[in-house]
């Protein structure tokens, strides 16, 4: 073989020729797989050879003999070049599959979905449907991990559906169809769908309880606990997460150990139990970082910052949640970076340096708008909902089909009961059909309801007006007071979108609703308006469930009708009490014009300003109290000084808690 040597300014480089690179690549990478079998050990390759002869279809067989190795990338690594040299397909599936997992629990998702979709290739080019299965919940969950949120639920809707299909299904195939439904209860979470979500992992709970899976019972625990933690449920979320906890420490899971101890630590945090919390997430993040998976060490820092954050240690905090995000940019963590950004911009308000905070808080509402958007949301709502409706069109017409072969085996001696079976059929269809009809209608008068009370809320005069009040803060270089008032106007906005899509919510989380709304109002009203806020002893407002949004219209009537045309002292009280007869008390008194002076006043207003808020508002509490024993009232009393002059309005909710 000829070389040639180059010199280009005093340096020799030989060439080589393409034929000579060609040779020295293929000795390269073989010498690569040579190396990489000298520490495969001798036992395994016998394993390895009788599993090819054997040559089993299933991947329960296949994983009942390679469970032992699957988490080792050199092992796993040659059986992949070993079944692709003899051919053995389901075998090198396998391989891919559990390689595909490896790179996903060390944050490395590119390499992850590639080595999945050639194993989601072979298994289809075989026909295998375990495989199938098995490598579209491997995509779905990498995709979930980047926040890809439409790609991982088709992935897990393809391999639900595939498994479902399945008259016979093996334990294998069992398994399967409890992560999908896992992995789209998870999906839920991420668009904070909370309530759906936890019927999803229910439905895994109960099949992996049938099934004996302590994995799989660990995995649905911490995600109910979750759904409960952004709920406020945090008692709740916490048993939940310890029991979690137990059933990882009962089969030896690092991963599981990792996940609950965070969750925990974050349950800690917000019971302002700092301490507990700062100790219990420090002694986690080294067996974290062992592991070398971002999606579980980028918490553990935000959180540790958190904790710093409560004990004003502001450059520690600052050190650690911008590590935490830095982890999360790396690997594409999107919903976790929202988070990280959420807590700086917290953190940057502290610190008094508001144009920091003002850039962390515009991040993260981009990453949450990423994330869950309103189309995202929509279109998984929609892709379920057409896979509903088709596995109950596939359930009527297998019934459909059985009744018919029935039908012909009896038609020629129970003529008469075959004529009564139909006729009970066809009258329980009309049933059915009257019952369903019921139904929708009442559910598109609720969705109808909802769509007029965000309507109501997010109303364009309320947006533009406390917008263009900003504005004048910007105008006036209030810088503080804009910023302020900004991230107020910003949290107010989420939480109206957030409890929009709740049919109930805490008490606790509607009054930190109305304060958000009052506090921008007041703006308006150059901070004239004295606010109030009582809440009688004994009374938890975290337990108390009503329903979402109910307060504001009734606040905003106050301001516009009672306060805007008074002059002097302007105040409102909003008082809560709770009886013997199970009601919730309600109150919310003015000191404005009253009802009287209010309506004389609207009829010389040349725009009149049209308040159906109150009305939508009672039809939503009637639709609430159907549930209850009690049902709802709305009391309207007028207040007037001893010398008969109007003193204000006083409005008291009556909601049923029994």
């Amino acid at each position: 073989m000829q070389f040639q040597r180059i010199h280009i300014k005093n340096s020799l480089i030989f060439y080589y020729p393409p034929v000579a690179i060609k040779v020295i690549c293929l000795v390269f990478f073989t010498s690569i797989t040579f190396c990489q079998a000298q520490f495969v050990p001798s036992s395994f390759k016998q394993t390895v050879d009788s599993l090819i002869n054997a040559a089993p279809e299933t991947y329960g067989e296949i994983h009942s003999v390679l469970q032992p190795y699957k988490s080792d990338t050199i092992l796993m690594r040659y059986l992949s070049n070993t079944t692709l040299k003899e051919n053995y397909l389901p075998g090198r599936t396998y391989a891919l599959n559990e390689l595909g997992r490896a790179y996903r629990n060390t944050s490395q998702y590119t390499k992850a979905i590639a080595l999945h979709k050639e194993a989601l290739e072979i298994a289809n080019s075989t026909d295998n449907i375990e495989f199938r299965v098995a490598s579209l919940n491997d995509l779905g969950v990498v995709y979930r991990r980047t926040s890809s949120i439409r790609t991982a639920m088709d992935y897990n809707k393809e391999a639900l559906e595939l498994a479902e299909s399945v008259k016979e299904k093996s334990k294998s195939l069992k398994k399967s169809i409890n992560v999908s439904l896992n992995c789209i209860g998870n999906l839920y979470i991420m668009l904070n769908q909370y309530g759906q979500a936890i019927e999803y992992f229910k439905r895994s709970m109960k099949l992996e309880s049938e099934l004996g899976n302590t994995l799989g019972m660990a995995i649905n625990y911490q995600n109910i606990g979750e759904c409960q933690e952004h709920l406020g449920e945090l008692d709740e979320a916490l048993s939940n997460y310890r029991t979690s906890l137990a059933y990882n420490e009962e089969i030896n899971s690092d991963m599981g150990r990792v996940i609950c101890k965070n969750s925990i630590g974050q349950i800690y945090l917000k019971q302002n139990r700092i301490t507990e919390a700062a100790n219990l997430l420090r002694s986690t993040l080294p067996l974290a970082e062992k592991l070398g998976d971002g999606f579980l060490i980028s918490p553990i820092y935000t959180n540790i910052g958190w904790s710093q954050m409560a004990t004003n240690n502001f450059s520690g905090a600052e050190e650690n949640i911008l590590e935490g995000l830095r982890i999360a940019e790396k690997y594409n963590l999107r919903a976790e970076a929202a988070r990280a950004n959420h807590l700086l911009t917290e953190l940057y308000q502290y610190m008094g340096d508001y144009k920091k905070a003002l850039a962390a808080n515009m991040r993260a509402y981009e990453l949450d708008e990423e994330v869950a958007n309103e189309s995202t949301v929509r279109y998984v709502n929609d892709i379920i909902f057409k896979y509903d409706s088709e596995k109950k069109n596939n359930q009527i017409q297998r019934l459909a089909q059985n009744y018919a072969m029935v039908q012909m085996e009896l038609r020629t001696s129970r003529t008469t009961l075959l004529i009564g079976g139909i006729a009970l059929a066809l009258l329980a269809g009309i049933f059915y059909i009257l019952y369903r009809q019921y139904q929708l209608k009442n559910e598109k008068k609720l969705l109808t309801l909802e769509q007029s009370m965000l309507r109501s809320q997010m109303n364009p005069h309320f947006l533009f007006n406390s917008l263009n009040s900003i504005k004048l803060y910007i105008i006036n270089n209030e810088q503080k007071n804009a910023v302020h008032y900004l991230n107020k106007f910003s949290k107010l906005v989420r939480k109206i979108l957030e409890a929009s899509s709740m049919r109930e919510i805490p008490l606790a989380e509607e009054l930190e609703t109305v304060e958000l709304y009052m506090n921008i109002e007041n703006i308006r009203f150059s901070n004239e308006i004295d606010f109030k806020v009582g809440i009688d002893e004994g009374i938890d407002t975290h337990t108390i469930k009503i329903p979402s949004l109910i307060l504001q219209p009734f606040l905003e009537n106050a301001l516009w009708h009672g306060l805007s045309s008074k002059t002097g002292k302007k105040s409102i009280d909003l008082h809560i009490s709770k009886d013997q007869e199970q009601y919730i008390h309600i109150s919310i008194t003015d000191n404005g014009v009253g009802r009287e002076a209010a309506e004389k006043i609207k009829l010389n207003k040349i725009l009149k300003r049209k308040s159906v808020g109150i009305d939508i508002t009672k039809e939503r509490l009637a639709n609430f109290s159907k549930d209850f024993h009690n049902s709802f009232e709305v009391e309207i009393v007028d207040l007037y000084h001893e010398d008969g002059t109007s003193a204000g309005t006083r409005v008291i909710l009556h909601i049923p808690t029994v």
